[in-house]
């Protein structure tokens, strides 16, 4: 059975929740731009372990997946997935559609947003000669990274909204397939992990926004007037039976006066009586 609409004691308390996720989320993001921007002269010593351990552990197959993995972060994959989470939340056609529009806006919106990001930070991506897929543009934050983590954690809200049961594995591969986009970018050597890291704060962000304005201002209710019944044409309600028993006689005793109004004035007026004359005397 599925989950009730929250009520709005508890879009309140998620609106909350959202907004403190999306604030914790800025500032981390804030921080590590900072940091990642500062030093451009040469990446953190984590970016370059990392794809130092990536570069030397490459064999065929691991590639072949990870190519696989790395290209359902973009393109129609995250927005199919994000529209199917949209009609899962919503309980009517117009609720479905309006929250698979919002999902899909949400997803867009921060594509952008990202894109802008990264247009201001311009950070150069790791050697080209370590890649081993196709990419373009600047490396911070990154894109396939923001993407599916933005899709992902819109899937698994309309999970924990919606699914009746099973909800927990759902959203733990979701979650994995989410993360998982993120760090084929790092193996195939066309970012580093702070790119990646960016890229998940990043989406937890934009994410909290949205759900904290969707929560706040979004109303759930039927509009003014949608769910009254039209009763013009239908035939009015019975009389309770108390009434309608008691309604002939009093119609009766209603219908009686007139009448009896009538025959009072039609009785012609009596004659007065004769007088008899008295007897003479004598």
């Amino acid at each position: 059975m599925a989950a009730p609409p929250p009520a709005p004691g508890d879009r309140r308390g998620i609106a909350e929740l959202a907004g403190s996720v999306a604030l914790g989320a800025w500032a981390a993001f804030g921080v590590l731009a900072m940091a990642v921007l500062g030093g451009r002269s040469a990446p953190p010593g984590v970016d370059l372990g990392l794809l130092s351990w990536s570069v030397g552990h490459r064999p065929r197959t691991a590639v072949a997946a990870a190519r696989a993995l790395t290209a359902t972060g973009t393109g129609a994959v995250p927005y199919a997935l994000v529209v199917l989470a949209g009609l899962l939340v919503g309980r009517t056609g117009r609720q479905r559609r309006t929250t698979a529009l919002l999902a899909a806006g949400c997803l867009a919106t921060g594509q952008a947003a990202r894109y802008g990001t990264m247009e201001l930070a311009a950070r150069a991506r790791p050697p080209h000669p370590d890649w081993r897929t196709h990419a373009s543009g600047w490396s911070f934050p990154s894109g396939h990274t923001t993407t599916a983590a933005l899709a992902a954690g819109l899937v698994i809200v309309a999970l924990c909204l919606r699914a009746p049961r099973g909800r927990g594995l759902l959203c733990a591969a979701t979650a994995g397939w989410g993360a998982g986009v993120g760090l084929t970018r790092v193996f195939l050597g066309v970012h580093w992990f702070t790119d990646v890291l960016g890229g998940w704060l990043f989406a937890a962000g934009w994410l909290g926004l949205w759900l904290c304005a969707t929560a706040r201002w979004l109303p759930t209710g039927p509009p003014a007037g949608a769910g009254a019944p039209d009763t013009a044409g239908t035939p009015s309600p019975e009389r309770p039976r108390a009434e309608r028993t008691a309604a002939p006689g009093a119609g009766a005793r209603r219908a009686s006066r007139p009448d009896a109004r009538r025959s009072t004035a039609r009785r012609p007026a009596p004659l007065p009586a004769r007088r008899t004359a008295a007897p003479s005397s004598g």
